[in-house]
């Protein structure tokens, strides 16, 4: 698998990022089943993982933790993403109370994070969702103070808009990437500019949902139909299936896709979807049909 650089000054990390946000059902919250997940994915070639102190009740941080400690993942081997700014879940249901983002939480967060997760540091922390009552000069001053402490070394943000973003940017924080949402039913950061000032700041930004909670490959809706219609056209003519197609019309974009599969089948199309070098044509078939 082709690794990238995240940014011009971030970590360098596979073309394909593997997510812990859908392990909630108990049967999936153990040590065994990351650490087989886990190795899989680097088999294959994925080095990057996207965790959160929410994720599994905020359970995911800890069994992954559990598999560090127990050598069985070499953290050398791989780039750990890990998302901050939820203040406080439901403990029975997991829904989210509110988000926040200070300098007493960020750090706090962080700290109880590292402890989890057995290891010195994060590579890259996002900051989930943008709050409104933030003070930006004290968050950056205090992401800053994380980077140099060598806790954090770099920082990202996480559905985040262009002025957001750009805020942020104006006041020398150094974001080596978005993390929004990118597929064939939503394709708002190619519109609204949040894709275009990624690359401007030379970052790569991390494609969540690349097929749209399954509704590319299963929806009966007519929009949905039409879409794996000339995907499965496409495919034919690169020898690839749907799934990979759909991913690399993300790769073609200059997004990384996050892949959210427990599935290891599924794992593997969409690990092995940047092999699929879609012209620029065919790009925007795919596109066009998209947009009618």
């Amino acid at each position: 698998m082709k690794k990238v650089y995240l940014s011009d000054s971030g970590p360098v990390t596979s073309d394909s990022i593997y997510s812990f946000w859908r392990w909630s059902e108990a049967n999936d919250l153990t040590s065994e089943k990351i650490e087989d997940i886990t190795n899989y994915c680097l088999d294959l070639g994925i080095t990057g993982f996207d965790l959160s102190n929410s994720y599994g009740l905020g359970r995911v941080e800890e069994l992954f933790g559990n598999a560090i400690a127990n050598k069985s993942l070499k953290r050398d081997e791989f780039v750990l993403f890990s998302k901050v700014g939820y203040k406080s879940n439901d403990p029975q249901t997991g829904k989210i109370i509110y988000n926040q983002l200070t300098e007493k939480y960020l750090v706090k967060t962080v700290e109880d994070s590292l402890k989890k997760l057995n290891t010195d540091y994060i590579d890259v922390l996002l900051l989930k969702d943008y709050d409104p009552l933030m003070k930006a000069e004290e968050v950056v001053s205090a992401l800053n103070k994380l980077v140099y402490s060598g806790k954090v070394k770099h920082i990202g943000i996480s559905d985040f808009n262009v002025f957001e973003h750009q805020l942020l940017s104006n006041l020398s924080l150094d974001i080596v990437t978005n993390h929004f949402e990118l597929n064939l039913f939503n394709s708002s950061a190619v519109h609204d500019g949040r894709l275009a000032f990624a690359k401007e700041k030379y970052v790569k930004p991390m494609a969540w949902a690349p097929l749209a909670d399954g509704r590319i490959l299963y929806g009966h809706d007519n929009e949905a139909l039409a879409i794996r219609d000339i995907l499965s056209d496409i495919a034919l003519k690169y020898d690839s299936n749907i799934e990979q197609i759909a991913v690399a019309w993300i790769h073609k974009l200059g997004a990384l896709p996050i892949i959210g599969s427990l599935n290891k089948e599924r794992i593997k199309n969409a690990a092995t979807a940047s092999e699929v070098k879609l012209s620029h044509e065919d790009w925007h078939r795919i596109y066009n049909v998209t947009r009618k």
